[in-house]
């Protein structure tokens, strides 16, 4: 207590200077409509500013929460999309009879390993056998195609990317409708170029011509992105071009995928395999 009394007393003029000042503000403030306006408009500008970096910082927290909800969301949508659905048709004279059958439905998953430089690139994802994942279904992202389920775990599976030299997509050129396969490594190993191979030499393709898949394989919807045209290789005394197409996945930035499940994969790939051996 006394070493406070000596603190003030040898500082005393500090301290009168402070009340004084205070008290001549308060009645500045207090008597002149102006200046209590005028800090007012300070002061509410002040708290506003911080309210809002508050809101950025809150909203950054949250940015994991949110970017799993809206995958959640384009995985339901995706769902309801026209070609997610098998169109089972019967005609007869002047009856029609139309309805719709689901055919594929999406498994929103998180990218927890991925590589993109190596000859045979594969993704890890944190879905697995648990959720109804199995090896050979299709994986797309918001761009375009991404690649097949190889294996799986029960939390976990891995995907053979697009990226991968054993990966083949039946792919077609929407602007002429013609079909081939689309495999990757042809072109040292960017990933960001894949080749569209037997595509007929009579098909006029141009530059920017849009590569979807085709439809033909179980695996995915037809008219999924996949790219665009960059240029053709027409190869001399054959039938049939190689054309080279920049793929619309930037596999550098996947973070979420959606795994496709095909309700009638197991069928058409059944019915598929007892006509070759019947051939055979």
């Amino acid at each position: 207590m006394r070493n406070l009394l000596i603190f003030i007393s040898k500082y005393n003029a500090f301290f009168f200077f402070v009340f004084f000042f205070a008290m001549s503000l308060i009645l500045v403030f207090k008597n002149n409509s102006f200046q209590r306006a005028s800090t007012l408009n300070s002061s509410n500008l002040l708290i506003g500013q911080a309210y809002e970096r508050y809101n950025t910082l809150q909203k950054y927290l949250r940015l994991a929460q949110v970017s799993d909800s809206l995958a959640a969301e384009n995985a339901r949508l995706r769902s309801q999309l026209k070609n997610s659905f098998y169109q089972n048709k019967a005609e007869e004279r002047m009856v029609n009879d139309t309805t719709t059958l689901q055919q594929y439905t999406y498994l929103v998953a998180q990218v927890v390993n991925n590589s993109i430089h190596q000859k045979n690139n594969s993704i890890t994802i944190d879905k697995g056998r648990s959720h109804g994942i199995l090896p050979g279904m299709g994986v797309i992202c918001s761009s375009g195609i991404v690649g097949i389920v190889d294996n799986v775990s029960t939390h976990y599976a891995t995907i053979k990317s697009l990226l991968h030299q054993d990966t083949r997509i039946s792919a077609r050129i929407t602007e002429t409708q013609a079909f081939g396969s689309l495999v990757w490594g042809q072109e040292d190993y960017n990933p960001r170029i894949a080749t569209l191979k037997d595509i007929p030499n009579h098909v006029d393709v141009k530059r920017g011509h849009h590569i979807v898949t085709s439809g033909y394989s179980a695996l995915f919807p037809a008219g999924i992105a996949i790219g665009r045209v960059r240029d053709t290789r027409k190869k001399t005394g054959e039938i049939s071009s190689d054309i080279k197409v920049i793929l619309s996945t930037d596999f550098s930035t996947l973070a979420y995928v959606y795994v496709v499940k095909s309700n009638f994969s197991a069928e058409k790939q059944a019915l598929e395999l007892e006509t070759e051996e019947a051939d055979d």
